[in-house]
Parts: C-alpha cells; sequence; structure tokens
C-alpha cells in the first residue's frame, strides 16, 4: 500500500488489510450521499474551531476554499472516490488535504469519525423529513381534490369485506386524509429528536480541547446538541423512529392499495386507474393491472423489513460506538428512498382515478346496507333496540327470500315485524336518507364531509 492511500488509523498496524476486508468493511459506495451534508458539519465545525482559537483564521479560509472545490467536483460527478479510504468522511477529508494541505489536517481537531457520522446522518434524516412531509401533504392534497366531487357519490362501506352501511365515496377517502394527517405528525415529532446535534461528543468521553457545541448546533440549525456524549455516538433511536413512521405511512398506503385493487376489480368495478400506472399481459390482451397499488403492497413489507432490521442492529450493542452501526445507512436511505417514490407516484396516481357513480351506488343496493337505518328507526319509535335488531334480521331474511333491498317490499310486508312501521319508512331507507340521517362530526352526511373538506384544506394551507 502506497503511503497516500493509507488510512487515516493505519499507523497503528504492521500490516495492510486484506483486500476482501477493505471491501467488506467499506462504507463508501453507499455513504456518498452524506457528502454534502459531511461538508456542510465540517464547515461549521471548523467556523467553531476557529472562533475558539484552536485553528487560525487561514485555516479556515482555507478549509472553506477546498471545500467549495470539492462541493463543485461532488455535484458535477468529478470527484473520485476511493475504497481505500473507506467511507465518504475520509475521502473528503483526503481530499481536502490534496487541496490546502495542514489546514485539511486540522480539521479534524476535536472530533471522531463517531460523532461525524451521528451528525452527518442527523442532517440528512432532517433534509428528508422536511421533503417527505411536504410530499405527504401533496397526496393529501389529491384525496381531498378527489373527495371535493365525490361528497353525494354513494358507496358501500365495509366490515369483514361485507356490505356494512352506506357511505360517500367522499368520506372514504378522507379516512385516508386523517391516517395521512397523523402520519405527518409523527414525522414532524420525529423531527424534533433528530435534531439534536451530536458533534462535539468526539469519540465517546468528548474532547479536552475548549470547543463550543452549542455554536455549532446554531450554525446548522439543530434546537440543541446531545447531552451525553455515549448516547450521543452511540444509539441510532432517531433513525428507528423516522423508519417506523414510514413503516405506518407505507402500511396505510398498502391497505388503500388493496382497495383499489380491489374496486379496479370488474367484480367491483368501482374505479379505473389511468393508464400510465397499468401494464397489460404477456399473454392475456385483455389486461390491465394495477401494477402500481400491486408494488406498494410488495414494498411496504421491505420499509417493515428495514424496520426490523434496525431495530435488531441495535439491541444487542454495548455502549458507546460499534462498527455495527455502519449497517444503520443502507435499510435508513432504503426506506426514504422507497417512501419518496411511493408518495410522488401515489399522489399522481390519485388524481388520475375515473370514478364510476353507477357501479358503486348498484354495489351499496346489495348487502341490505341500510339494515341498521331501519333498526335506528323503530329505537327512535320506542322499541329496545335489541328487539328492533331482531325484527331488522328477518325482515332482511324475508327480503332475501324475495330477491328484493328492504326499500322494495311492500309496508304491509314490513310491518308484519313491527307495528311501529308507518309509511315514512321508505324515506329512512334510501341510500341518501341513511347518509343524510349521519349528520355530525366525523359522519358521512354530506354536509358533514363538505365541512371535513374545507377543514382539510385549511390544514394544508397553513
Amino acid at each position: 500500500m502506497m503511503m497516500q492511500d493509507k488510512q487515516a488509523w493505519s499507523g497503528r498496524f504492521n500490516e495492510p488489510v486484506a483486500e476482501l476486508v477493505k471491501r467488506y468493511t467499506a462504507s463508501v459506495e453507499f455513504d456518498q450521499r452524506l457528502a454534502l451534508f459531511d461538508i456542510q458539519g465540517s464547515l461549521a465545525h471548523a467556523q467553531m474551531l476557529e472562533a475558539c482559537g484552536i485553528i487560525t483564521s487561514q485555516d479556515l479560509n482555507d478549509i472553506r476554499r477546498g471545500m467549495a472545490q470539492i462541493e463543485n467536483e461532488i455535484i458535477s460527478g468529478d470527484f473520485v472516490w476511493s475504497l481505500d479510504l473507506e467511507d465518504v468522511h475520509l475521502n473528503i477529508e483526503k481530499r481536502l488535504t490534496a487541496l490546502v494541505g495542514d489546514a485539511g489536517k486540522r480539521l479534524h481537531t476535536g472530533r471522531s469519525r463517531n460523532d461525524q457520522v451521528a451528525t452527518d446522518v442527523r442532517l440528512y434524516l432532517r433534509n428528508a423529513i422536511d421533503e417527505l412531509i411536504e410530499l405527504v401533504k401533496a397526496l393529501q392534497m389529491a384525496l381531498v381534490n378527489l373527495a371535493t366531487h365525490h361528497t353525494h357519490t354513494i358507496m358501500p362501506g365495509f366490515t369483514h369485506l361485507q356490505v356494512a352501511q352506506p357511505v360517500s365515496f367522499a368520506h372514504h377517502l378522507m379516512a385516508y386524509f386523517e391516517m395521512l394527517k397523523r402520519d405527518a405528525e409523527r414525522l414532524a415529532d420525529a423531527h424534533r429528536r433528530v435534531n439534536r446535534l451530536p458533534l462535539g461528543a468526539a469519540a465517546l468521553a468528548g474532547t479536552s480541547y475548549p470547543i463550543k457545541r452549542e455554536m455549532v448546533a446554531e450554525l446548522l440549525g439543530f434546537d440543541g446538541v446531545c447531552e451525553n456524549s455515549l448516547d450521543a455516538v452511540s444509539d441510532r433511536d432517531f433513525a428507528i423512529e423516522f423508519t417506523a413512521a414510514a413503516a405506518l405511512i407505507m402500511t396505510h398506503l398498502s391497505r388503500l392499495s388493496e382497495e383499489l385493487i380491489l374496486w379496479m376489480s370488474p367484480r367491483f368495478g368501482f374505479i379505473d386507474i389511468a393508464d400510465r400506472f397499468c401494464t397489460g399481459s404477456s399473454i392475456m390482451p385483455q389486461k390491465k393491472n394495477p401494477d402500481v397499488p400491486e408494488l406498494v403492497r410488495g414494498k411496504t413489507g421491505r420499509v417493515n423489513g428495514h424496520l426490523v432490521a434496525l431495530l435488531t442492529l441495535m439491541k444487542g450493542q454495548p455502549l458507546a460506538y460499534n462498527k455495527d452501526n455502519q449497517e444503520d445507512k443502507e435499510p435508513l436511505f432504503d426506506t426514504v428512498d422507497t417512501l419518496t417514490q411511493t408518495l410522488r407516484i401515489y399522489a399522481d396516481m390519485i388524481g388520475g382515478i375515473t370514478v364510476k357513480p353507477e357501479a358503486m351506488r348498484s354495489a351499496a343496493l346489495q348487502g341490505y346496507a341500510t339494515a341498521t337505518d331501519l333498526a335506528d328507526y323503530l329505537v327512535k319509535k320506542g322499541l329496545p333496540f335489541r328487539d328492533a335488531h331482531e325484527a331488522v334480521a328477518l325482515a332482511v331474511r324475508f327480503a332475501e327470500q324475495r330477491g328484493c333491498d328492504l326499500s322494495g317490499l311492500k309496508l304491509e310486508e314490513l310491518q308484519q315485524f313491527s307495528s311501529l312501521i308507518a309509511d315514512d319508512i321508505y324515506g329512512v331507507l334510501t341510500l341518501e336518507g341513511s347518509l343524510a340521517a349521519r349528520n355530525h362530526t366525523g359522519g358521512t352526511a354530506p354536509q358533514q364531509v363538505e365541512a371535513a373538506i374545507a377543514r382539510a384544506r385549511h390544514y394544508l394551507a397553513g
């Protein structure tokens, strides 16, 4: 190994690292994405060192000049990455030293790669969370826009995948708006714990140099510093928490994907998904396959797997930093990438949905969706609910034998199940009457759904 290719720590060893070990332990192939964040952190660290009198003003100017060139090289794709230098940090430090000499060597004063990488990952993840929150809101807006046109479009609501009660399609869509709202809140809450500065913890115990960690935190926009040096360099709970929030978002989208797949099936025929999100079959020319929602279901398992991997990674580690933590990046990066791509494509896909109200209405007329409305009607007339439940169950069985909906039974046929039934019952048994009756906050009555949509638009505009 040539002298210029030696690792920063190689003076301790009598023989070079084996090529197989070098490739096994290197992370530069995937942690390159931290490069600009590494530069950002290093510049703040250098500014603090100069303010504390640890390096000179000339050193700081040289570091800034060299980092500006390195940043340009990275953005343009001209930066040469070396596997011999293990990771993004040593690659940048080596290049800086080549450009500015001893000032580059002084930059690492008062820090370790342990607190450096923890800082880089937090800077990266903080930025990713900000972008993901905006993508969640873009998807919410797509749902709201679609819902706006369908507050009076009636579809069957299901429990156990059996027709339960009629709801509006808009009300169904707004359920996912609420899930995503909580998802955005979880991301924002995780952001608070991500946004703490580890830099200054050094390897594990802090540093003997007279540094000002709070200054670096302020320069980098952190809310504060990690207050225990051992904890600062060793825990990745912030990455686990983020991945858990990401897994929940994917789980919500997987549920919606399952519904889109069912609704697009000819057995339902409730919607059509735009062609650009579907593919055909290599052998069956009639097929239009909902590939995007199917892949979202599959990629949800991928993100769930990353969550388990990170939990498992952390569970057996003693304090402080261990090489195990190199394995945190690929699951984290892939989670960010998968969630980002999914949210972007999902918002576009929702905007391209064609709704088939007639098919939805026809399905709502099957399965006696207004049976509960008949029971409620009887209770309001004074019948105990359990007696009303029994009477309606008998009426449903009778209607099944006649091959019609409850609203298709004659008044005298309905009255054989309760003398309390009068000719006003038919207003109760209509789908529109069922929706209108649920006129309270959170209910499916059109005016309540319209109010929910207005609240949603206000939230998204804030």
